[in-house]
């Protein structure tokens, strides 16, 4: 049972990106993936996602393909990965609270008395209860972050795929994002880590790859 992409082509207009890419990820496992700026690897990382269109290849979710990306591909397959982008403000809205923007998911995947959830995910990933009633300009980078972590795993996905989570913090709490992150694969959960730091994901991955060795 993996989440693995065979012979991804990808880009954006007539622009490929990614020609003919591999790549595994197990569960229990952080995979590194590395390479500069504009090499593909978020790219890789949205198609894994179910995110972003690709124009050849497959992608399987524990032995499942994938149809398409986006809201063509089935809500039971994209419900088993999650994502966590580099920048955290970009990704949440500044008018909803931490509480808010962690139940988002909750909502739209319909669970039954999300405030518990959203309890218990805050205690998961350190956050208390006077961070949950603040907006995100009330909070710092890596507090907001925890909250995307929050979310992104708040419907229980198989896999997560952080997208440079770390690039944007500090490395007291880059350490604490890949210390909760390493908890997450000891339970199961298969991660993707993608880096432009190789000195992080040596310390990070259990198996780092360099995007350019791929295709």
């Amino acid at each position: 049972m993996t989440l693995h992409a065979t012979g991804i082509v990808a880009g954006y207009g007539e622009r490929t990106v990614l020609a003919g890419v591999d790549l595994t990820v197990e569960p229990g496992r952080i995979t590194g993936l590395h390479g500069p700026s504009g090499s593909g690897k978020s790219t890789l990382a949205k198609v894994l996602a179910l995110l972003h269109p690709r124009t050849g290849g497959t992608v399987t979710v524990d032995g499942d393909a994938v149809p398409g990306s986006g809201y063509r591909a089935p809500a039971a397959l994209r419900r088993q990965v999650g994502l966590v982008f580099q920048s955290p403000r970009a990704a949440t809205d500044p008018r909803w609270t931490l509480r808010q923007i962690i139940a988002e998911p909750l909502r739209g995947g319909r669970r039954a008395r999300p405030g518990s959830d959203v309890a218990a995910l805050a205690a998961r990933f350190r956050l208390t209860d006077d961070l949950l009633a603040r907006y995100p300009h009330q909070v710092s980078d890596g507090q907001l972050q925890r909250a995307c972590l929050a979310r992104a795993v708040a419907l229980d996905p198989r896999y997560l795929i952080c997208d440079e989570a770390t690039a944007m913090l500090d490395p007291s709490t880059t350490a604490t994002i890949a210390h909760l992150v390493r908890e997450l694969a000891s339970a199961g959960t298969g991660v993707l880590a993608v880096s432009h730091d190789r000195t992080l994901l040596r310390h990070w991955a259990d198996d780092t790859y360099d995007i350019a060795d791929l295709s």
